[in-house]
């Protein structure tokens, strides 16, 4: 499956199969819109399959955005594989339940 990002109202969602392939495609376009966008929002809830790789990429794309001051939210915790994937990586302070 290939991988899809969809605009939705704001919330940048992400479809398919997160992984070491296309890491480096998700983190330049992210990297871009940190820089051109005071609030970024992303949602893994319809990512199929997500590995280390692609977590610590999001965990990085996190980072930079706090440290430039932007908002950067990453929701997804329903989804049970990016839960787990998080909560084993120690990096479940970087998912929002929600972000109302």
């Amino acid at each position: 499956m290939t991988l899809e990002i969809t605009n939705n109202q704001g919330i940048f969602e992400i479809n398919g199969l997160l992984n070491a392939q296309n890491t480096s495609s998700i983190k330049s376009y992210f990297e871009n819109l940190i820089e051109n966008n005071k609030t970024v929002t992303i949602s893994l809830d319809k990512i199929n399959d997500i590995d280390k790789v692609a977590a610590k990429c999001l965990g990085s794309l996190y980072r930079k955005a706090i440290s430039m001051n932007k908002v950067f939210y990453i929701i997804g915790s329903e989804n049970k594989k990016v839960r787990d994937l998080f909560k084993a990586e120690k990096m479940f302070y970087v998912l929002r339940r929600d972000i109302f």
